[in-house]
């Protein structure tokens, strides 16, 4: 897959306002990702691509008054949606937003206990998901927990007629299907657990993995 970061921007920046609604159907499985990376109180937590917060919220939540959630985005548009979302629900002080790109973390080294993202990853360009995958594993501390969320490459017709439609309207279908499991283990994480889902037919894999050396 090959597309810019300013088109990826500027795509969810001209959806940011309806985000929530269009993304409803992966609401569901974000959740199931949140429940199985078992935030805790105290923890230090990083979303990355963390669109409209919902996420965000719920991480707030699980980390309590003691732990403290950042959240990373390449969309001005997102960035505005989900502050004002986090403002809201009181959480402020929780929470820390960063515009930025995930290639490149602007955060010390070893310095989350999980990192989240949740149908972002399929959105980088494929030369550069290892480059995010290495930046995941160093910002995280030893033994720390990486949640991926993703379609799941797979040889099955769902899965032909999706990519179908992102290779002809990649502005519109711009997640793609990714083989995650095998791209995490591949960039040094050791596997924890893992879950396939089926979103309107296609297939869903949610990883938990720990960083290890």
């Amino acid at each position: 897959m090959k597309q810019s970061h300013n088109s990826t921007r500027y795509n969810y920046d001209r959806l940011s306002r309806w985000y929530d609604w269009f993304a409803s159907s992966e609401k569901h499985f974000t959740e199931i990702g949140l429940r199985m990376l078992k935030i805790q109180p105290g923890e230090k937590v990083l979303e990355i691509g963390f669109g409209a917060g919902q996420g965000l919220v719920a991480l707030a939540h699980s980390a309590g008054e003691t732990g403290k959630v950042y959240g990373i985005d390449l969309s001005e548009g997102m960035f505005q949606i989900a502050q004002a979302k986090i403002a809201r629900a009181g959480l402020s002080r929780r929470v820390e937003l960063r515009l930025g790109d995930a290639a490149r973390l602007p955060f010390e080294d070893d310095f989350f206990d999980a990192i989240f993202i949740s149908f972002t990853l399929e959105l980088f360009d494929t030369p550069e998901i290892p480059l995010v995958l290495g930046e995941c594993k160093r910002v995280l501390r030893e033994d720390g927990r990486l949640g991926v969320v993703a379609l799941e490459k797979k040889d099955c017709r769902a899965v032909k007629i999706y990519e179908w439609f992102h290779a002809r309207m990649p502005a519109l279908v711009d997640c793609r299907p990714i083989h995650a499991r095998k791209t995490i283990e591949a960039a040094g994480f050791e596997l924890a657990e893992a879950s396939e889902e089926a979103m309107w037919g296609l297939p869903v894999e949610i990883v938990i993995a720990r960083k290890y050396g």
